[in-house]
């Protein structure tokens, strides 16, 4: 379990090809000393466990299927990623819960940047759309956000200032592939409403629609 407060920013190092996956290398000075193999660490808000670690070098083995659902099938050496241990007994929780469990790709589709607010728009996979309620929360690349709008396809997040400088969402464009994790309390409760009754297909609708607070 993690927060979507980005401890650092990583860079990866190699990212090649093995039996049935890859074998990712991540260089993050400020984790340095602090992992062991067997530990958990949200990368871009995949959860992945850590095969080796020295120094700063960060190893793991990413298995075919997260690869096809995520962003790490596609990322190179020289790319930066979002990185944040799991969260301990008794730590404080800024962010949001969020698992690590990714459900599924979404794309910038317009960043509207200005003096006073750096705003993104994000398309979701289509399943995943009845997940954004406007003022909840959503973790992009693993970074914990508040949804600002929402459109029948997209919604937006403003960044502030510390995230922008904190992780990889600044370099975000138009086009960009993000990891996209919904909220775990809505995502259950949607679950749990569309086995239900009609009136619970009716409640889903109306946290679907547009205009929610």
């Amino acid at each position: 379990m993690f927060t979507g407060i980005v401890e650092c920013v990583g860079t990866i190092e190699d990212a090649k090809a093995v039996s049935g996956g890859r074998r990712l290398r991540i260089s993050c000075s400020a984790l340095a000393g602090r992992l062991e193999p067997g530990a958990s660490l949200s990368v871009s808000g995949v959860c992945l466990t850590v095969a080796a670690a020295s120094g700063p070098a960060i190893e793991f083995d990413v298995i075919a299927e997260t690869l096809s659902k995520t962003t790490l099938g596609a990322k190179r050496a020289g790319d930066q990623v979002n990185l944040e241990r799991s969260l301990r007994v008794g730590d404080r929780l800024d962010g949001h819960f969020v698992q690590g469990h990714i459900d599924g790709a979404g794309m910038v589709t317009a960043v509207r940047a200005s003096t006073r607010e750096h705003v993104l728009w994000l398309r979701p996979e289509p399943a995943l759309a009845r997940y954004m309620i406007p003022k909840g929360s959503v973790a992009v690349d693993g970074v914990s956000l508040t949804i600002a709008e929402c459109e029948r396809d997209q919604f937006s997040v403003a960044l502030i200032p510390t995230t922008m400088g904190r992780t990889t969402l600044s370099s975000l464009a138009v086009g960009h592939a993000v990891n996209i994790e919904s909220d775990i309390l809505v995502h259950t409760i949607a679950h749990l409403l569309s086995h239900g009754s009609r009136a619970g297909d009716r409640l889903l609708e109306l946290l679907a629609g547009p205009g929610v607070v």
